[in-house]
């Protein structure tokens, strides 16, 4: 079964990056949909960006275009979300999640992703 793990979140601030990752495990390839949520305290989740497989396509949320940007090591089973120009806004936590579908279309609703990480905690001071 797929488990997927987030890393790379912390404190920073505004201005600074961070680079966030998301690991599977439990399958041999990572070949699906992926895309990225945040939360923040006293909000609704709200998707971020996703990614398809092999990574030909990608989508952004209006609030991070420009300023974030999503890949895939595919080998390595990682999915990773650079993102530059933070700022206090952008403090959330941030989860990754997978459709185990692959797709060519990205998905931004949460409740079309079936798995998803426990979420890494991103800061962001002003």
């Amino acid at each position: 079964q797929v488990q997927l793990a987030e890393s790379g979140g912390g404190l920073v601030q505004a201005g600074g990056s961070l680079r966030l990752s998301c690991v599977a495990s439990g399958i041999p390839t990572f070949s699906y949909r992926v895309g990225w949520f945040r939360q923040a305290p006293g909000k609704e989740r709200e998707f971020v960006s996703g990614i398809n497989w092999p990574g030909a396509r990608t989508e952004y949320a209006d609030p991070v275009k420009g300023r974030f940007s999503v890949s895939r090591e595919n080998v390595k089973k990682i999915v990773y979300l650079q993102m530059d120009n933070l700022n206090p806004e952008d403090t959330a936590t941030y989860y990754c999640a997978t459709t185990e579908s692959r797709g060519w279309d990205i998905l931004t609703t949460g409740t079309a992703y079936t798995i998803w990480g426990h979420g890494t905690q991103v800061t962001v001071s002003s």
